[in-house]
């Protein structure tokens, strides 16, 4: 059985009883390591254990490493929950775990450790994120018990109108698509924020000076790391298109032009020189001088680098719009759960947070812990078919809303009274009462709440490529983070070692309807694309400060459901983070389809699927790659403890002090 999930200490002394775990005072110089920070000294402290119990430092070589990973095959068996009693980090890729990890050993916070991370991400996973993309962020600061969201989304050009991504001329109703299509095309990139949002939360809640985040992505992109198997994968897939960029070409190909291989060594100088201006002049080194006209010429480029010079269309993004660029501050968006738990999720323009606070709102009113999985064991078992059942339809009554309503609420506001209309207890339970248990209602309707929002057209726009990590550090401060390239490899435009995203295709492509009505996530100049990332606090009680669980997911128009499947699975189903990670995902957007991933051939799950058939599910069984990395809080033994769990379809690990 999973361990108990309970209150550790009181609430407000959190910090100070992680402290003392740790046997050392603090600090509140971001200089570095002073005087009573915390600083572990443990040589043990973020390594592997290997099959003969000793040790592994990531990215060592040495048989066992996860940094050099045998052929991917799809779904990883016998993962377990990992414990540590001060800090900890989980993140899809060894590499940037073991980054992170390292920050939080030397006495720095958690959000010194997401800055190393997104370094890193950047050179190893730039298939889901890059340095010029985008993310949100959910910080829990202990010593204040505030949650604060972090929005690092990219905007749209000044130039942009609703026709941007459908048209070459935006004011000429018969001109062209963009080339060679706007995915492709310099249209799909946004001005680029999640560095912005990482400055701003480093001013506020960094230890360790922005300098010393950096060093990590530095050596790795010069002295060269293995090519993880899902990075030479994405490589493979998308050759052709790297291939009209002589940058992306010189990076990701051999000499000979063939994709680099997995396992192969690489090396991205322009990516150290790119890292190295970041720490020497901060974030701006990406919104103004040198590097931001590059950005700005890559984005306009207007034919390609092959032979063929195929043509492209440009961007309209300029120097004003980087320099322009803010990263913002947003309430969470939050809400008690069973009155036993308080849920924070990211705030619009990600549709994810009330995505998830809504579905788990309308769940309350069903006892789900009567459905749990059967046997959970170390993968999580088979979800129950009701447990299924009342979960994909919680989230259909969810994505109705989130398809009609949700977008930039600095351009377009949610409906009534805003977040606390969809919030609203009542509201919620009126949608629970339309779920009937024995028959799916298919495609839901959204809420009606004032005439001039039920004019709203719907947009089922999805996204696609992202990471996701979660981590706590030794002050007792948490970091949930989502950040994205968009589609795997982003708009395929590199400059400065690093890909730019084909973000704004998150947009909706029309800005109307078929009937005039408009679209919430409409291109407008300024404006943020609408996304799905949910990273997601938990917190026992009814308020923020005692720390429960830290979550989150990439995944695109599915996140809401990976998600909310690991958050039932650790509350409701009493899993523990390894079993509520890698348990099998499903639920359902508004539609007819139910998904039960199929990524784990070891499960027999033709009872849940027939189960489903028969309360009217069309079921789709495809593998799915979700990247679910999930910190609980617990106790084990009698003592606190951090436990982690990584997602099994993707390369992720867990490290923290100690060998885990």
């Amino acid at each position: 059985m999973a361990h108990p999930i309970l209150p550790l200490w009181p609430a407000a002394p959190l910090a100070a009883a992680l402290l003392a775990l740790a046997g050392c005072g603090s600090s509140d110089s971001s200089d570095g390591p002073q005087a009573g920070a915390v600083v572990d000294t443990n040589p043990d402290s973020c390594s592997v254990v290997s099959s003969s119990g000793q040790p592994i430092v990531v990215g060592s070589g040495v048989a066992g490493d996860p940094a050099a990973p045998e052929a991917a095959s799809g779904y990883r068996l016998g993962y377990k929950a990992k414990h540590s009693s001060k800090y900890m980090v989980v993140a899809n890729t060894p590499l940037a775990t073991k980054a992170g990890c390292d920050v939080l050993r030397a006495g720095g916070s958690a959000v010194d450790a997401a800055v190393a991370v997104q370094a890193v991400l950047g050179l190893v996973e730039p298939q889901s994120s890059t340095i010029a993309g985008s993310a949100f962020m959910l910080h829990y600061d202990a010593a204040s018990r505030k949650v604060e969201a972090y929005d690092g989304r990219e905007t749209a050009p000044a130039a942009a109108t609703g026709y941007y991504l459908t048209r070459q001329n935006q004011a000429d109703a018969g001109s062209p698509a963009p080339l060679p299509s706007a995915r492709r095309s310099g249209r799909s990139i946004g001005v680029p924020g999640v560095m912005r949002m990482l400055e701003l939360a480093h001013r506020e809640h960094g230890r360790l000076a922005w300098s010393q985040l950096f060093g990590e992505g530095i050596r790795l992109s010069t002295d060269g790391f293995r090519v993880p198997q899902r990075l030479a994968g994405a490589i493979a897939s998308n050759a052709a298109s790297l291939a009209l960029d002589a940058n992306a070409a010189q990076t990701y190909f051999l000499p000979d032009g063939t994709p680099r291989p997995a396992l192969s060594t690489m090396t991205n100088a322009p990516y150290a020189a790119t890292l190295r201006a970041l720490a020497d002049q901060g974030a701006g080194a990406l919104y103004s001088g040198p590097i931001a006209e590059a950005i700005v010429a890559k984005a306009r480029q207007s034919v390609g680098d092959d032979d063929a010079r195929t043509p492209i269309t440009p961007s309209l993004m300029t120097l004003q719009d980087l320099a322009a660029y803010q990263a913002k501050k947003r309430e969470p968006v939050c809400s008690s759960y069973r009155a036993s738990y308080y849920v924070c999720s990211m705030s619009p323009p990600s549709s994810g947070g009330i995505a998830i606070v809504q579905a788990l709102g309308i769940l309350e009113n069903f006892n789900l812990a009567a459905y749990p999985p059967s046997p959970p064991l170390d993968e999580g078992g088979v979800p129950s078919v009701m447990g299924v059942h009342l979960v994909s339809e919680a989230e259909r009554l969810a994505y109705a809303d989130r398809d009609k309503y949700v977008a930039d609420t600095d351009f377009v506001p949610l409906p009534g009274r805003g977040v606390a209309s969809l919030l609203d207890k009542n509201y919620l339970k009126a949608r629970a009462a339309l779920i009937d248990p024995n028959r799916s209602m298919g495609t839901a309707q959204a809420g009606v709440f004032d005439a001039a929002s039920a004019r709203q057209a719907l947009d089922r726009t999805l996204e696609y490529g992202t990471t996701h990590f979660s981590i706590v550090d030794a002050y007792g401060n948490v970091v949930s983070m989502t950040t994205t390239v968009e589609s795997s490899m982003g708009s395929f435009h590199m400059v400065g070692g690093f890909l730019l995203t084909n973000q704004l295709t998150d947009f909706s492509a029309q800005p109307q309807d078929s009937a005039g009505q408009p679209v919430a996530n409409r291109v407008e100049a300024g404006k943020r694309p609408r996304s799905t990332m949910a990273p997601t606090l938990v917190f026992r009680g009814t308020e923020p400060g005692d720390f429960l669980m830290a979550t989150g997911s990439p995944g695109g128009g599915n996140i809401i459901q990976y998600v909310l499947k690991t958050v039932v699975g650790a509350l409701d189903w009493r899993l523990d983070a390894q079993q509520a990670t890698s348990l099998v995902n499903f639920g359902a957007s508004n539609s007819p389809v139910t998904n039960v991933d199929g990524s784990n051939t070891a499960l027999d799950l033709t009872g849940l699927v027939e189960g489903l058939k028969a309360k009217g599910h069309q079921v789709s069984t495809a593998a799915q790659s979700s990247g679910v990395s999930t910190i609980l809080r617990v106790q084990r033994g009698g003592q606190a403890q951090l436990e982690g769990g990584v997602d099994p379809r993707r390369e992720g690990i867990v490290l923290g002090d100690g060998a885990l």
